[in-house]
């Protein structure tokens, strides 16, 4: 369940940082959301692909992980805030 949700946050960060690119808006923390966030899904996806080889199942869909799933999309949601944070204090400081 954490790699499905890992891969919707990252197609989602994605899109919203090339409609920001697109209409002009800085979008580096959406771009470096969408980074982590790719990263992520791809170290679940090794470990999806390893219980597989070692257990025969492909996703794991306990409520476990989707609590994992949930704690992944929090802390990736908190970077993408603390990001924002920083990007509008150096903005004000610019101007």
């Amino acid at each position: 369940m954490c790699e499905l949700m890992t891969i919707g946050a990252a197609i989602l960060f994605t899109a919203l940082a090339a409609f920001a690119r697109r209409s002009g808006r800085p979008a580096r923390a959406l771009g470096t959301t969408a980074l982590v966030f790719w990263g992520a899904a791809l170290m679940w996806s090794v470990d999806c692909v390893h219980a597989y080889l070692e257990e025969g199942e492909l996703f794991d869909l306990s409520r476990d992980d989707a609590r994992l799933g949930a704690l992944i999309l929090a802390a990736g949601l908190a970077l993408f805030a603390a990001l924002r944070v920083r990007e509008g204090a150096a903005a004000r400081r610019a101007a």
